[in-house]
């Protein structure tokens, strides 16, 4: 399974983004509990002045007078009661300690009233109450009505903060999607360079620019395509040689031959004769593969196809198609014409019927099968038989003719075309060879 993968671009944004996050998220949460320590700091104030007066007042009244004094003293922002009881009860907020500290640094004569503070309904928005002692040691018991904030990250402040980081991330992006640019132009050259389209003829030469890294990266790739294209011009031509200097005795070979009176020899020696012309086209065909300037051209395919079986037809094969009888299509018309050669070839030599099927797909993929009834392909020799060189001896017969480069020029061509070559065995018997070509239809 192919797992999907992050662009550079998406991984450096990704990265900004959760360094912009982390930062406005922890400077607002700093912010936030900065701005709370002054909000508590008023609020103890103003809590500190309200409990000397109410302390003072509620010492000087006797106690049947006490609760209706402190129904008296309680405010839109404080209630007031007294009890008789001379047990305070127990602090269970240790964090209103601090908010305690700031009431006796205000006020320092409430420090000798024992004064506590507990939080009566803990949450986000708590109610502070508390009590403390006066003099008789009774309790002053003190309410706050509305509830103090004690934990809270303002998320409303940190979305808000995040609006510019958001926008500054954007414009990162832009930034360096403009600096990665050329690595995306490097990138689709290589590409094109590995399918065979360029290095010879006209170079794909990338412009050299962004950043001093990837301007040396792309001065490489260029010098090394011009050296790809001088070795593939000096392949094409030292085989161009090759071809002619071999063909040229074997074209004598093949008239001397025919001055033989003896049948028997005169056919032995032809058909050795015409091996040795099969291997040296097939090799030519191969290693001169790259070199091939051929362009993309309308044509169609159904009657390339057709043409196919009924030549082999003409030659006594038992080949037969299948498909429409026009479908054209935009591709490089020899180079497919010779993976089909050898596919039809291919099948009628090991097999004795073969059956060339066109059909195309819903989503405009044209696929082009070729079946025949031979013995087939090991199943863990599928992939094995497109390498150059591979013939498999022991699954098929040993008058094998060439080097075995017939599967390896058509997976080339196809890969030129930008499809695929894949072969199964068909549960009947024998093999089935289909190559897909997408989006080659006009």
């Amino acid at each position: 399974m192919i797992r999907p993968s992050i662009g550079l671009l998406g991984r450096i944004v990704a990265i900004l983004l959760l360094a912009v996050t982390i930062e406005f998220a922890v400077s607002t949460y700093l912010y936030e509990r900065a701005s709370h320590v002054s909000v508590r700091d008023d609020e103890a104030r103003r809590l500190a002045e309200h409990l000397i007066v109410a302390r003072r007042v509620l010492n000087e009244r006797p106690a049947f007078e006490r609760p209706e004094v402190a129904e008296e003293l309680t405010t839109d922002r404080y209630i007031v009661s007294w009890s008789p009881s001379a047990l305070p009860r127990p602090t269970i907020a240790p964090a209103m300690d601090s908010m305690r500290r700031q009431i006796v640094d205000w006020e320092p004569t409430l420090a000798a009233t024992d004064i506590h503070l507990r939080l009566t309904s803990p949450g986000r928005t708590s109610v502070v109450s508390g009590d403390l002692r006066l003099d008789d040691g009774t309790l002053l018991s003190f309410r706050m009505r509305e509830g103090v904030r004690t934990l809270d990250l303002a998320l409303g402040r940190v979305l808000l903060a995040l609006i510019p980081a958001i926008a500054l991330m954007l414009l990162s992006g832009a930034l360096i999607g403009r600096i990665l640019q050329p690595l995306r132009m490097l990138a689709r050259a290589a590409d094109k360079l590995g399918r065979g389209q360029g290095g010879q003829g006209a170079p794909l030469i990338v412009p050299e620019r962004g950043p001093g890294e990837v301007r040396h990266v792309t001065r490489a790739f260029n010098r090394m395509q011009a050296r790809i294209g001088r070795l593939i011009d000096e392949r094409t031509r030292a085989l161009a040689a090759v071809g002619h200097d071999l063909r040229t005795p074997l074209a004598r070979l093949r008239l001397r031959a025919d001055a033989i009176h003896d049948d028997e020899v005169r056919e032995a020696i032809g058909t050795d004769i015409e091996e040795m012309e099969a291997m040296v086209a097939s090799l030519l065909a191969f290693l001169g593969g790259d070199g091939d300037a051929e362009q993309p051209e309308l044509t169609d395919l159904a009657i390339l196809c057709a043409n196919l079986a009924d030549d082999a037809a003409d030659h006594g094969r038992d080949v037969h198609y299948v498909g429409p009888d026009h479908f054209d299509c935009r591709l490089r018309r020899f180079g497919v014409k010779r993976a089909l050669t050898n596919l039809v070839e291919n099948a009628l030599h090991y097999g004795e019927h073969a059956v060339i099927t066109l059909r195309a797909d819903p989503g405009d993929d044209v696929r082009i099968r070729v079946e025949d009834d031979g013995p087939g392909i090991p199943e863990e020799s599928l992939e094995l038989v497109l390498e150059p060189f591979v013939r498999l001896d022991i699954a098929r017969r040993r008058d094998t003719v060439g080097f075995g480069l017939g599967l390896s020029i058509v997976a080339r061509v196809v890969a030129t075309e930008g499809g695929e070559l894949t072969l199964a065995n068909r549960p009947e018997g024998g093999l089935c060879a289909e190559i897909r070509l997408p989006h080659c239809r006009t």
